[in-house]
């Protein structure tokens, strides 16, 4: 069994549909997998959140766990007590995370976020699920200004939580790059000291699922999940 935490530089970089390229190829290698979301903030009970998304995307392959939902778009914790619902606790968070890979090839959970989000209870975070499960990290980042120092902090932070940042995926690249997203792209892996694994278009989060699984098998480098230790050279 494998446990990989995937988590972002900030809100709305791309998390889920990451999440749910790197479930989708798993699935194609003939992998069981999950996928486990602590914290949803921002839907209401009843509506779809991101689990659902991934759902949707993989083809409904996916076993799918969601051990909290708060409706106000705030940090879990704040959401939390806002709505009067119960705080996440670490310990419950860990041991559903280890039941769900006990019988699951791999298991991926997604954070709420940034790394250092509090999802619950005395202020936990998704580095202390990570580091709790000794599970490592990727990190989704956007391309644009601003990302090369949000992705060295978040790398940081991981480092400091003795958690293994297993590189970077661009969350959402755009058809037509400006300077500073190409070069972005370059300086990344010398300014966070890990690789870039990977670049997903923009609008990837339309496609149907088999484009979604043809579109995942081109976005990566290499073919082996959850990382690979290459680097990513900027395509043309």
């Amino acid at each position: 069994m494998s446990i990989v935490c995937v988590t972002g530089t900030s809100t709305d970089v791309g998390k889920t549909v990451a999440t749910a390229a790197l479930a989708a190829l798993a699935l194609s290698s003939g992998k069981t997998v999950a996928v486990c979301k602590p914290a949803q903030t921002g839907v209401d009970d009843g509506e779809d959140g991101d689990l659902q998304e991934i759902d949707r995307l993989t083809g409904s392959r996916v076993d799918l766990l969601e051990l909290a939902r708060y409706p106000e778009p705030l940090a879990p914790d704040t959401a939390a007590r806002r709505s009067g619902r119960s705080l996440l606790d670490l310990a419950d968070v860990v041991r559903a995370i280890r039941d769900l890979a006990a019988t699951h090839d791999l298991t991926l959970v997604e954070g709420a976020g940034g790394v250092l989000v509090r999802l619950g209870a005395h202020g936990f975070t998704l580095a202390d699920v990570a580091a709790a499960l000794n599970a490592p990290t990727l990190i989704v980042a956007a391309s644009g200004l601003g990302t090369l120092n949000h992705t060295a902090l978040t790398v940081a932070a991981l480092q400091a939580a003795k958690v293994t940042c297993a590189g970077v995926i661009v969350g959402s690249w755009p058809a037509e790059p400006d300077l500073a997203e190409c070069c972005n792209l370059d300086d990344l892996p010398d300014v966070a000291g890990v690789p870039v694994l990977g670049r997903i278009p923009e609008g990837s989060g339309a496609l149907t699922p088999a484009e979604f699984l043809a579109g995942a098998q081109t976005w990566f480098v290499g073919r082996l999940l959850p990382v690979s230790s290459a680097g990513l050279r900027r395509r043309s």
